[in-house]
């Protein structure tokens, strides 16, 4: 392949990462802003979620351009795949920042309730396995990638023990059911950050290995 093509490319993965550090900086503000109950940062979140949206099709402008002019092949085909996919996951990822966002403009109107489940292990899980599915395509890091997906299922344990105790909260203080239910969605949110952080290392095996991982049993 020509010099041009390798340029290309390389600048794709820029791209791409920049629009991961974009995404990360999203979902630290959005954790931050459930761990303070601030409507404040999470207007910011929802107000500049077009910056997501713009570079991610961006990317795929980029990758769709360089299937179009060159034809890759092997490896190169995989990579422009790979970023396609992962593209997408982290744009899906801010929209999740979004919708965590969303949640706590509606609970910081409203008083605390007697229980608030405390998020930060589920959270600074959530944020770990999208560093290292990030960390693991930017290295070619099959073992970093087979860690993130492992602490998926922590993460779906986490969720399911907010469930139970907010549905306890709920039959303790049903006239806080508003709240409570706002709670739980964080909650599901936060677990849908961790299947796409899984999504992308899902990706990077794929990119790596030459197999598609996806729906594999383990």
């Amino acid at each position: 392949m020509t010099k041009h093509f390798r340029k290309e490319l390389e600048n794709i993965k820029k791209r791409i990462l920049t629009l991961g550090a974009l995404v990360e900086d999203r979902v630290r503000l959005a954790v931050q802003s459930v761990d303070q109950v601030d409507a404040e940062i999470a207007g910011r979140i929802i107000k500049t979620d077009y910056e997501v949206d713009e570079m991610e099709v961006e990317v795929e402008e980029e990758c769709l351009k360089v299937l179009a002019l060159h034809q890759p092949v092997a490896v190169d085909l995989r990579f422009i795949i790979a970023v396609i996919k992962i593209n997408s996951e982290l744009e899906r990822i801010g929209d999740q920042a979004v919708n965590i966002a969303q949640r706590v403009e509606i609970i910081a109107k409203r008083p605390k309730p007697p229980f608030m489940f405390d998020y930060a292990v589920m959270a600074e899980k959530v944020q770990r396995m999208l560093k290292m599915s990030l960390d693991a395509f930017v290295n070619l890091d099959v073992d970093l990638a087979y860690k993130v997906i492992t602490m998926d299922d922590e993460v779906d344990q986490i969720k399911n023990e907010a469930y139970d105790k907010i549905k306890q909260a709920i039959k303790d203080l049903p006239e806080r059911v508003g709240y409570y239910i706002n709670l739980l969605l964080i909650s599901r949110h936060l677990e849908r950050l961790a299947d796409h952080a899984t999504n992308v290392a899902e990706e990077v095996i794929y990119l790596v290995e030459g197999e598609i991982f996806r729906h594999v049993q383990y």
